[in-house]
């Protein structure tokens, strides 16, 4: 394993770039749950990064195996995310409304968040193209970079989104929603240019 500046500097770049979509969905889910205890937290920012971690992993052993199959289920990768986000997002704005009048605070289910581990980190699969000349080694070194990053930077997002929905409370949901149906947009979109 040859471990450079390059690698390492390439890794944090990507690290933070892939964070963003994972960082405002925190934000959202911290807006969502104001009272949210540490270990949640750890929980959810935990799932994010697993997930981009695993997905440029898995683009990598893609692009060195099967990569002719990768490259038709890169097309699918922005609708997938759409429909993912907009779901999550809209049973969110569902929820906020239903429930405008009551102070109660609803935490996402466990399968929820993975749902939004894979719709946030699924654009990383194709990552795999960008470290396909890195041994396995590097391949993990790079992906366990972007791992840890995404941790933090979801962490961050979540405190954050803590304070503001503390401060929005019934509104917060509300505003979570739109972040996520926004965020599935905002993926689908860009893709095509």
């Amino acid at each position: 394993m040859n471990i450079t500046f390059t690698l390492i500097f390439n890794s944090l770049l990507l690290g933070i770039g892939l964070a963003m979509d994972a960082f405002s969905v925190s934000l959202a889910n911290g807006l969502h749950e104001p009272k949210m205890k540490t270990c949640r937290m750890c929980l959810i920012a935990g799932i994010f990064a697993l997930f981009q971690f695993a997905m440029p992993m898995t683009g990598w052993i893609c692009v060195s195996t099967v990569a002719k199959l990768f490259g038709v289920f890169a097309k699918l990768i922005p609708w997938i995310a759409l429909i993912l986000l907009c779901f999550i997002g809209g049973k969110m704005l569902f929820e906020a409304i239903k429930n405008k009048d009551e102070d109660e605070d609803t935490a996402l289910s466990f399968g929820m968040l993975l749902v939004q581990g894979v719709a946030t980190s699924i654009d990383a699969l194709s990552v795999g193209f960008t470290i396909s000349e890195h041994t396995l080694l590097e391949a993990l070194f790079s992906c366990g970079i972007i791992g840890v990053l995404t941790f933090f930077i979801c962490f961050s997002g979540i405190a954050i989104g803590k304070t503001a929905g503390t401060k929005l409370k019934n509104k917060a949901g509300i505003l979570g929603g739109i972040i996520l149906i926004f965020i599935g947009l905002e993926i689908f979109i860009t893709s095509w240019f």
